[in-house]
């Protein structure tokens, strides 16, 4: 498997996401902490894929702080956006 660390960053040990640092295509995989990660959908430059499988509810961690919560299961290598993530931030406002 080729070293292909430079198409994604994780900025820190608690963090269950990476983020691409250029497109990624599905079925791409990467080593990480001795694990494999298959990509499961095409990924833009940008966005997040999940490190480990995240349960509905579950928070999302990037940077090592808490950028929302899951609407749904995610699979290890699933593709993180608004089709599966809601912003805390967001629901904090709208409660106020």
């Amino acid at each position: 498997m080729p070293n292909q660390k430079k198409a994604y960053i994780i900025m820190n040990l608690v963090d269950n996401c990476a983020t691409t640092l250029n497109d990624i295509q599905k079925d791409t995989e990467f080593e990480v902490d001795e694990n494999v990660i298959a990509i499961n959908q095409n990924i833009p430059l940008g966005h997040k894929f999940a490190l480990k499988d995240i349960n509905k509810d579950e928070l999302i961690k990037k940077y090592g702080q808490s950028i929302g919560v899951a609407t749904k299961d995610i699979k290890r290598g699933d593709w993180i956006h608004t089709h599966n993530l809601t912003s805390q931030y967001l629901k904090e406002v709208l409660k106020d």
